[in-house]
């Protein structure tokens, strides 16, 4: 009875095996197509960390929205404003981003040379990992980034995904917490 068992048991391993795997790979597999779009608004009562944020802000001087669209809709969102400083508000972030642009086209050069990522979501799974992998890429790229930069809420949701993404925290302050991904 064990010589039978044994192989019966092993077989199945194997079966569940291929079948997990390729459940996996259809699960993600939309990642593999999607793309990084710059977008001209969003649906701010779909953002959950800053819903209170209009499309005139989000778009305001020296701020941008990116989305990861896949198949024709939008999967993943990141908002960000260009500073030549860390904001440690939002209030703060709106000044610093306006600054950096106005000081920029005085210059007649790009925004400020750091990116502050100060929301981001997902409606898809992977799709926050995603954004923030293709957004990093589009910094590396650039020649006036030299850092990326979160503004992100006191949540330990926050700290878990940055921090699960390759963020060191930089500074805790009174509203909000700021983590910076490694561009060099």
């Amino acid at each position: 009875m064990k010589k039978t068992f044994k192989p019966r048991i092993k077989a199945r391993i194997r079966k569940n095996k291929q079948i997990f795997s390729k459940n996996i790979d259809n699960f993600f597999s939309w990642v593999k197509g999607a793309k990084l779009l710059e977008l001209k608004e969003c649906n701010p009562n779909e953002d959950p960390v800053r819903p209170e944020l209009d499309n005139n802000f989000r778009t305001g001087f020296g701020r941008k929205i990116y989305g990861v669209e896949y198949q024709g809709e939008i999967h993943a969102v990141m908002c960000f404003a260009y500073t030549n400083e860390i904001p440690k508000s939002v209030d703060e972030l709106e000044k610093l981003s306006t600054d950096a642009f106005l000081q920029s086209a005085m210059r007649d050069q790009k925004g400020g040379q750091i990116a502050i990522a100060y929301t981001v979501w997902s409606k898809k799974k992977g799709g926050g990992k995603l954004i923030v992998k293709e957004v990093f890429k589009k910094i590396k790229k650039s020649n006036h980034l030299n850092r990326l930069v979160t503004l992100s809420p006191l949540t330990e949701m926050a700290k878990n995904f940055h921090e699960r993404n390759g963020a060191k925290l930089l500074q805790v302050n009174e509203n909000t917490q700021n983590f910076e991904y490694k561009v060099m």
